[in-house]
């Protein structure tokens, strides 16, 4: 049996049940989805591209799948740090793959702003989610389909026209089971014209004794002249694997950053998807990994330019150790119509062992003579020169090369807008170069409960 048929399986056993907890916008999107995955297998690698990683592994043990929503506790207060020293948020929980919200999270919300459930929202609002709820995704990647098929909630963010948030977003996963588990997470973000906001999301694994799955796509509009950043950071135990599809849309004179961070985890894969489709659109795509151990790690991007005067700036670096592996592909296209684009890719890569690989195919697709494109990879190893240089100096070995991997990684911290965020960032790469998952304790740090926050 292949992965996608145990799902399939269990979608046709219990679709009931799934429809009858989830939303009747979600549903009417169910059907399709399944017969999109009639006949199908999900992608292996090298049946897509150079050196992806395959869904079908990543899909195959047997995962548990929340069909009928049994409330699993989680004290939040064990697993990880919620704050972000000197930056107050909105906060807000998955717990697996149900929206959770904190006390506060409502409270002084800017008037017409929504942060809550995805399925609670579609039954209140239907004609609004209707209008964004995959509508971006593609369903005929057979795991966006999976997803759709089987999600039965997920969060909805909506800033109407207009309206900056003042303070960031936090959305924080968290895993958290007594066996294998799949979290199908689904998240639609819509910032209305001339609105702008930042989001910020924490991936944990709290019990790490299992093995966990997240299936996860974000859904984002970015409306005319409307802002949008999101910072992506998992933080999580290797036993987790994860898959994350972010489809972003700009109008124009829009702009968006989208920022992800990989410190810990099993098997993780990002793929972003970003189309332009208005003139004078700004994008910033940076992505940062540190892995170790049998940690692999795949970065895949395709920006899309299909208007003028757009300017799109792609930055990922990673730093590998150990038996760890890592795998990036990254497209830009620029349609004919799209004159005056100016867009760039880089990914570099630092091998901190004779064991790790990396894996690198960067590429341009252009059908436009008025243009400024340009795409480049490097891999390579610590510099030995200024590995010896700081040795002289007295440095110890172990601390130069910690130095020397932190200094790797500034540019990429540096795309961080918000202050208080790229603060944090420094201190966790910090750790995770020592060896250590940062604790409350690391950053005197208070940690809050969602339930008496």
């Amino acid at each position: 049996m292949s992965a996608l048929s145990q799902y399939i399986e269990i979608f046709d056993s219990h679709r009931a049940t799934i429809e009858a907890k989830s939303a009747e916008v979600m549903n009417l999107c169910r059907q399709d989805a399944r017969n999109r995955l009639e006949g199908k297998r999900l992608p292996q690698k090298g049946t897509e591209g150079y050196e992806k990683t395959s869904i079908e592994d990543m899909f195959a043990p047997d995962f548990g799948v929340n069909i009928n929503r049994v409330n699993i506790p989680v004290d939040v207060s064990l697993s990880f740090k919620c704050d972000v020293p000197n930056m107050s948020t909105i906060m807000a929980f998955v717990v697996n793959d149900s929206f959770v919200p904190s006390s506060t999270l409502h409270n002084k919300m800017p008037q017409g702003v929504i942060i809550d459930s995805l399925a609670k929202v579609a039954t209140e609002n239907p004609q609004l989610v209707s209008r964004y709820y995959n509508q971006l995704a593609d369903n005929d990647n057979e795991a966006v389909a999976l997803n759709t098929m089987l999600a039965q909630d997920g969060v909805m963010i909506y800033v109407p026209r207009g309206v900056v948030m003042e303070r960031p977003i936090q959305l924080v996963n968290i895993f958290n089971s007594a066996a294998p588990l799949m979290g199908v997470r689904r998240l639609v973000i819509v910032v209305e014209e001339g609105a702008k906001a930042q989001l910020l999301i924490c991936d944990h694994t709290q019990n790490s004794e299992y093995r966990y799955l997240s299936s996860q796509v974000i859904e984002a509009f970015v409306g005319q002249n409307a802002s949008l950043d999101i910072y992506d950071i998992e933080e999580s135990s290797d036993t987790t694997s994860r898959y994350s599809q972010l489809y972003a849309r700009q109008e124009r004179d829009s702009q968006l950053i989208v920022n992800g961070v990989t410190l810990t985890g099993g098997v993780t894969r990002n793929d972003y998807h970003i189309e332009l489709v208005g003139d004078n659109c700004t994008s910033t795509l940076g992505g940062m990994a540190i892995g170790s151990g049998h940690q692999h790690i795949d970065n895949n991007s395709d920006v899309r330019h299909l208007s003028a005067h757009c300017n799109s700036n792609q930055l990922f670096k990673c730093v590998l150790d150990e038996e760890s592996t890592g795998a990036f592909e990254g497209a830009i296209y620029v349609a004919p119509g799209a004159q005056f684009t100016e867009a760039y890719q880089s990914n570099r890569n630092l091998l901190a062992s004779k064991s790790a690989r990396m894996h690198t195919k960067p590429q341009l697709e252009i059908y436009n003579d008025d243009v400024k494109c340009s795409h480049g990879a490097t891999t390579g190893q610590l510099d030995a020169d200024a590995l010896f240089y700081m040795r002289s100096r007295g440095i110890p070995e172990q601390e130069a090369r910690t130095m020397l991997m932190q200094a790797f990684m500034v540019d990429v911290i540096d795309m961080v807008k918000m202050e208080g965020l790229r603060d944090r960032l420094r201190h966790l790469v910090e750790k995770r170069f020592y060896g250590q998952q940062a604790s409350c304790a690391d950053c005197g740090v208070t940690c809050r409960d969602p339930k008496k926050d």
